[in-house]
């Protein structure tokens, strides 16, 4: 037969599955990778594609499958080279240990992420909730027998603190670790990813680092132009990789000082459309000399959500201007006091 998709994990776990549901129903597409391909190009078609495994073909016959943790087992004698710091997510979505499991769904929804850092009333990490952890919440809830009238049910569940189900302790790793250590860790234990904190303080967040982080650090490229990767590049509609670059491009060129050395851009498909459209949410974030910056916007079809999270980006980086203006200031004071 011919290559029709792939079933993955996500997509079992996004609902109750009968046993009657065709498999076919589940099957997602997936980028097809050519046997002779290079690591970096793979790395990157996984990253773009928002996937974690590939069919490999050669001569246009299925010969395989390739996944992001062969990938990362085939390389990780070198990440010795990478510093965590380097790579992990620094803008972090936490929830408090009070916060309810349907604040927490919406949250994931929301920001396109698979995983919440759980903090208590003192700020500090205290458990860890996934995607997975509440699907499969939900779904061994709604399997558990009850009698009468299950209708209220659905509300109680989004109601149940995220303490109840959180996993604790948490997998973390020091923000001056290397990434090989990291990865060692997650394939060791079978994490997607683990929390990163500050040297000698496994209590506070300082960012999330993932297999895809990792993936991404893989594709970066030493050419010319900007490097930018494209997540779920299949949504784009009246809109190029290329333009998309431009834009990017433009807004940093406008800051000389602040020096883009990647940009990811994420597109996330929402179930509401308009005259056939899709609600669109898109995230850029950009990693430069001078740390992260990122924008999010949504709007119907991929032009419109990414011109809108393209000015916010834009006014992220001005206030980031502004923040660094002002402590340039203070110092110059601070030195011209010194001298009196």
């Amino acid at each position: 037969g011919e290559y029709a998709g792939v079933i993955t994990q996500r997509a079992l776990m996004q609902s109750h599955v009968e046993d009657s549901t065709k498999v076919s129903a589940l099957a997602d597409t997936a980028p097809t990778i050519d046997r002779t391909a290079d690591v970096r190009d793979v790395a990157r078609m996984l990253v773009e594609g928002n996937t974690k495994v590939a069919p490999v073909f050669e001569n246009d016959a299925l010969w395989g499958i390739v996944t992001a943790d062969a990938i990362l087992e085939a390389v990780l004698e070198h990440l010795d080279a990478l510093v965590v710091d380097q790579i992990h997510t620094e803008d972090v979505i936490t929830v408090t240990e009070d916060t309810r499991v349907g604040r927490a769904i919406n949250l994931l929804r929301e920001h396109g992420i698979s995983r919440l850092p759980v903090e208590n009333e003192a700020g500090y990490l205290t458990g860890m909730v996934t995607t997975h952890d509440l699907v499969d919440f939900v779904v061994r809830s709604m399997d558990q027998p009850t009698e009468g009238d299950r209708s209220g049910d659905s509300e109680r569940m989004l109601d149940i603190p995220i303490y109840d189900m959180m996993n604790s302790p948490v997998a973390t790793i020091e923000s001056e670790s290397s990434v090989r250590e990291a990865v060692s860790r997650m394939l060791e234990n079978d994490y997607n990813g683990v929390v990163v904190t500050p040297p000698e303080d496994d209590r506070t967040v300082a960012g999330v680092l993932t297999k895809t982080d990792v993936l991404r650090a893989l594709s970066y490229t030493e050419d010319d132009h900007m490097d930018v990767q494209i997540t779920n590049i299949d949504l784009l509609d009246t809109i190029s990789r290329e333009s998309i670059r431009e834009s990017i491009t433009q807004v940093a060129d406008k800051y000389q000082a602040m020096q883009v050395q990647h940009a990811h851009v994420r597109f996330h498909k929402h179930k509401e459309k308009l005259r056939g459209t899709p609600l669109i949410q898109t995230q850029i974030r950009l990693r430069t000399d001078q740390g992260q910056v990122a924008g999010t916007g949504e709007g119907y079809g991929a032009d419109s959500a990414f011109r809108v999270a393209l000015d916010k980006l834009e006014r992220n980086v001005l206030e980031r201007k502004g923040i660094r203006s002002d402590e340039e200031r203070q110092g110059q004071i601070l030195r011209k006091l010194n001298q009196i």
